[in-house]
């Protein structure tokens, strides 16, 4: 028998085990570790009392994992084992979570799905969400080696070099949830945000009146340095065309693209 109930914190064992499984065979393969996927959760703002499982005994074989900001829920995961796959358990936990969300007071439910995961597009579109705008990722390698000067984060000045709104897993509050694993580098012309474990860079600005100067450059190449690997610089906004030509011009590649989708609650 199979039972649906909110997630817990000690849940995450089982957690991690569904999303390995649940993400094994998915359009991008992903596998994190434990500690890799902890960090994940808890950047983009798990809440597990808001959060939905359906454990097949003491196995659990669906998931949705939600954020909640005061004002957005935000899927962090949805997934369902390969063993109990078309029985409609991801529409169940979703519709789980749009209730919990609106109880919580949610005005919106937002998630991101990659664009060529036709069946996941369905279900979500078919749940009442609409595209809000499209998303696209890259990765960077660098064989340069440049010093990193690391700074104090400066978000009022920061926020005044932004030519879009980061996303949700790329925001301010998303890299506040885990200051302690974050590089914060640059100067009073540009910086960037480097999580060295994986060579996730949610974050990378200059001033308006230095552009072209090789500042955005030279903080990729800093960032790569740190990292020591190759950067991702995931779900940026498709409609803003100089980051993608930035991008373009320094040599990174395109990966995926993902659709940001909104349901109004």
């Amino acid at each position: 028998m199979i039972t649906v109930r909110a997630l817990r914190l000690d849940d995450f064992p089982a957690i991690h085990r569904a999303f390995v499984d649940a993400f094994s065979d998915y359009v991008v393969k992903l596998s994190p570790t434990a500690e890799q996927l902890h960090d994940m959760i808890t950047r983009r703002g798990w809440t597990p009392e808001l959060s939905c499982g359906a454990f097949d005994g003491n196995q659990l074989v669906a998931f949705t994992l939600n954020a909640f900001d005061g004002v957005r829920g935000y899927d962090t995961g949805t997934g369902v084992i390969p063993s109990h796959r078309r029985r409609g358990w991801a529409r169940h936990t979703m519709e789980w979570s749009v209730e919990a969300l609106k109880k919580a007071g949610a005005k919106r439910y937002v998630l991101e799905v990659i664009d060529v995961n036709k069946s996941a597009f369905a279900l979500y579109r078919d749940s009442g969400f609409e595209i809000s705008r499209t998303l696209q990722s890259w990765t960077y390698e660098s064989e340069r080696h440049e010093h990193a000067i690391d700074i104090a984060p400066d978000w009022r000045q920061w926020r005044l070099w932004w030519d879009v709104e980061p996303s949700w897993q790329n925001s301010l509050e998303s890299v506040e949830r885990a200051p302690q694993l974050a590089r914060f580098i640059g100067d009073t012309r540009g910086y960037a945000i480097v999580f060295a474990s994986n060579g996730d860079v949610p974050q990378l600005a200059v001033a308006r009146d230095v552009r072209r100067r090789r500042i955005g450059r030279n903080l990729l190449d800093a960032a790569a340095t740190i990292a020591g690997k190759p950067l991702r610089i995931m779900n940026v906004d498709a409609a803003n065309h100089g980051i993608a030509s930035f991008l373009e011009a320094c040599g990174a590649k395109k990966l995926i693209a993902q659709l940001e989708m909104t349901r109004e609650l």
